[in-house]
């Protein structure tokens, strides 16, 4: 995808706001909206109707602000703006747009404000209100934290159905006849006689009347698209091997680079000597850049074996020489002084652990890279007085800002076209490669550089998954839990992942307790407390972020107390739900797997697992096999509520994907540390799940909630802590530690 082009100078915009409040068209809660940014150059015969809604007469186009990573967001930001537009998908073409204020995220403040204030009422709305000024001022363009269907449901609704009912006053206002009596289908205003007026032959009436903007949503009686299974738009071309990534970009004059960065993450440049890489065919240059060197050559091969051939000694990097003082830090942690919050404080802990005796245990939880398919990759060309950038990325804003400070080059100057990005799982969050390329393009300016990291290069500068660890205290009474006392220490990926930004992020790191404070579990003694690490590796957000550590630690240590009662893990988690939407995703996927059933044959193990985060809660069951060649996984059953499954193929597809994602990495990955250098470089070494590893997976999806929420994220974090029961209940082995490949064997 590329930016959208020209877009004519005569042009209107319904409404005359933008993304404010959640909501384009129709509704809006600050006074002071943010302009069009599609506004910008029109050709005659062209009108941006909202910043999501472009008609050409050759067509239309719908703008899809949120990156599209493999998860399907064109898809569903299409779904959502098609469904009130009158627009069948074949009908249309997406692009991601120009990076602009105006598609800043109100989903990923209610989040923050969640941590804020939890438990809803007017907390949560007041905190809810100064969090989205903050995030709206900034204009935080994300993608992540599982919120493109979140921010869009509403928003991209209002602004399709604000420019068909302007649409309708066009052709009403060039037909004489009233709107009332007209209708929309396919693309078209239908007259009364049945006569249609295709919407690329109303833009220039369009100008002539004034913007609809107070329009009703369609009940969901009415919906055509949303709750429908839907054939993915990408499907063909990334069927049939033609979908364009950014790793696919070619221009005219352009040349290749790789890196060759200091492998002690964090370091700096040391000295070096090209001689040997200058004798390979086709490199051409080797230029600094920051904590390494940028290598150019005639094509991505030769580059990379240059940066192969360059005799280099690198100083030390910041991070501790052993995985062992990284583990020690943690442990250090657990300190009154290192206290970050404490969210979740219910009866009274410290008396309840002292009138019985006391269950403990210990969790921990690795580093783990990103690892995405595509390797990461960015094209730049930098000239005199304007930029433009191909790559894809979850931060487009940012982009611009730091390469306009690399470069000199204003914002205003700078064009970025968004690219289809081949997995990110939150790398695409980061943006170093755009930087290096930058650097290296400002040394060859009016070249286009395309940079591509190796997987090596990649693997061991990634910014990775935080390393983090658990401890539990928990008492039991009369078969019941009685206390549970979870402390939680891990470094701080908000600062670490914002500093890179160089945004400052004052007070506690949600993501230290996320997918813990906030379980649904009434337990009569109950708290749970983050204390935050010193800053070790450089770590930022992986897919689902502090709850992908924490729905293991919580279940894990939930699961321990549960069974020294002598209860069982389905019925007692079943007893202590006080929230009815947790409880029917826990219901729904007990009678999924049968649980309460005939038991399982001898060998046979099932665990269950529970986790609400970003808003989804969401239970899943995993059943085990013993078998002579080690632990097989069998079957997978899956609930989550979201409110309002948009696209039910892309939910199956999202959950199964993250129990898979789950699974794979609980199993078998880490990445460690020796003196401060990644030690698993590529796949060979960090291996996800085999097909043939892969156990069969029932999804099912609840509509009970009346919030709409994402679920790229949420389907993770019970997938670890219901394998270890399952293993648990299978052979009576205990896991705390991740990968589990260290302790037990798999077929």
């Amino acid at each position: 995808m590329s930016r959208v082009g020209k877009i004519a100078r005569r042009s209107f915009l319904v409404g005359a706001v933008a993304a404010a409040g959640g909501v384009a068209f129709g509704v809006w809660r600050y006074k002071t909206p943010y302009r069009n940014p599609l506004l910008s150059g029109l050709n005659d015969g062209e009108a941006a109707l909202t910043p999501y809604v472009l008609i050409r007469p050759d067509g239309i186009t719908l703008i899809t602000p949120r990156a599209d990573k493999g998860q399907g967001a064109y898809q569903v930001q299409a779904m959502l703006l098609a469904e009130e537009l009158d627009v069948t998908l074949d009908q249309i073409a997406v692009d991601p747009g120009p990076p602009d204020v105006a598609y800043w995220n109100r989903a990923l403040a209610d989040e923050a404000a969640a941590f804020l204030a939890p438990g809803g009422g007017l907390g949560e709305q007041v905190a809810g209100s100064i969090v989205s000024a903050g995030a709206k001022f900034l204009g935080l363009q994300i993608t992540g934290g599982s919120t493109t269907t979140p921010d869009g449901f509403d928003k991209l609704r209002s602004a399709g159905a604000s420019a068909r009912e302007t649409l309708k006053a066009a052709a009403a206002a060039q037909m004489g006849v009233a709107a009332s009596e007209l209708t929309t289908r396919d693309g078209a205003v239908i007259l009364p006689d049945g006569t249609a007026l295709p919407y690329t032959e109303l833009v220039g009436a369009a100008a002539e009347v004034d913007p609809v903007t107070d329009v009703d949503l369609r009940p969901a009686s009415e919906w055509r698209l949303i709750g429908k299974p839907t054939p993915r738009l990408d499907m063909v071309a990334k069927s049939t091997g033609t979908q364009n990534y950014g790793i696919d970009v070619n221009l005219p004059g352009m040349v290749h680079a790789t890196v060759l960065l200091n492998p002690a993450l964090g370091g700096a440049l040391g000295s070096y000597d090209t001689a040997e890489a200058f004798k390979i065919r086709g490199v051409q240059s080797v230029v600094e850049i920051t904590g390494g060197l940028g290598i150019v050559a005639d094509n991505t091969w030769r580059a990379m074996e240059g940066a192969k051939a360059i005799v280099a000694s690198w100083p030390d990097g910041p991070l501790p020489p052993t995985m062992d003082a990284h583990w020690q830090a943690l442990l250090d942690s657990f300190t009154e002084d290192a206290q970050d919050s404490r969210k979740r404080d219910d009866g009274d802990v410290d008396t309840a652990l002292g009138e019985a005796d006391v269950i403990e245990a210990e969790y921990r939880a690795p580093y783990l890279a990103h690892a995405p398919l595509e390797p990461v990759n960015a094209t730049v060309r930098v000239d005199e007085d304007a930029v433009e950038i191909w790559t894809g990325t979850q931060i487009p804003r940012n982009v611009l800002t730091n390469v306009s400070r690399i470069t000199g080059v204003p914002e205003d100057n700078i064009t970025l076209h968004n690219q289809m990005i081949g997995g990110s799982f939150g790398h695409r969050l980061e943006d170093m490669v755009v930087r290096h390329a930058a650097e290296i393009a400002m040394q060859m300016k009016g070249t286009p550089v395309k940079l591509t990291y190796s997987r090596e290069e990649d693997m061991t500068h990634d910014f990775p998954r935080q390393i983090a660890m658990a401890r539990m205290r928990g008492t039991v009474r009369e078969g019941r839990v009685e206390a549970y006392d979870l402390g939680i220490a891990m470094p701080s990926v908000i600062v670490s992942q914002m500093g890179r930004q160089g945004l400052s992020v004052p007070g506690p790191d949600s993501q230290i307790v996320a997918g813990a404070f906030e379980q649904p579990f009434a337990v009569p003694h109950h708290r749970v407390t983050g204390y935050r690490a010193p800053p070790l590796a450089l770590i930022s957000s992986w897919r689902s972020v502090g709850a992908s550590t924490n729905g293991f630690f919580y279940n894990a240590g939930l699961d321990e107390l549960i069974h020294a009662a002598g209860a069982d893990p389905m019925e007692e988690r079943l007893r202590l739900c006080d929230d009815p939407l947790a409880r029917g995703v826990l219901e729904a996927v007990a009678e999924m797997s049968d649980w309460s059933g005939p038991k399982p044959a001898e060998g046979v193990g099932r665990g269950v697992a529970f986790t609400k985060s970003f808003g989804v809660p969401c239970a899943e069951v995993i059943e085990v096999e013993t078998t002579q060649a080690g632990l097989k996984l069998t079957r997978a059953w899956v609930a989550a509520e979201v409110g309002t499954v948009v696209d039910p193929l892309n939910f199956e597809n999202q959950v199964a994907g993250g129990v898979i994602f789950g699974l794979g990495h609980a199993m078998n990955c880490e990445l460690t540390y020796a003196d401060g250098r990644a030690e698993q470089t590529n796949f060979d070494a960090f291996q996800g799940l085999r097909l043939y590893q892969a156990p069969l997976i029932e999804v099912r999806g609840l509509e009970n909630g009346d919030t709409v929420l994402g679920v790229g994220e949420p389907p993770v974090p019970p997938a670890a802590p219901a394998l270890a029961a399952a293993i648990f209940a299978a052979t009576g082995t205990r896991l705390r530690e991740m990968p589990f490949s260290k302790f037990v064997e798999f077929a």
